[in-house]
């Protein structure tokens, strides 16, 4: 799976956890470009993504991404 597939499942996981959809990600996005994107929804999106992708962060892992990007940096590290 490439690093755009990946952008889509995220975005997709964004739309539904945050119940927006009008939210676009790009690799640079991180929780200030995001309105709903709160210390809350992180949690949740979080465990959207590790349910989806059947993965489990570290909690210095979750905590070290800054952007999508870095997000998806960690899974497709997790996936090799």
């Amino acid at each position: 799976m490439g690093r755009e597939d990946l952008l889509k499942q995220i975005n997709s996981i964004f739309i539904e956890v945050l119940d927006n959809p009008d939210i676009v990600l790009t690799e640079g996005t991180n929780a200030d470009d995001v309105e709903e994107w709160d210390s809350l929804n992180h949690i949740q999106l979080v465990v959207e993504v590790e349910k989806t992708f059947s993965l489990r962060f570290t909690a210095l892992e979750i905590q070290s991404w800054n952007t999508v990007g870095e997000m998806i940096d960690s899974i497709l590290a997790k996936k090799q």
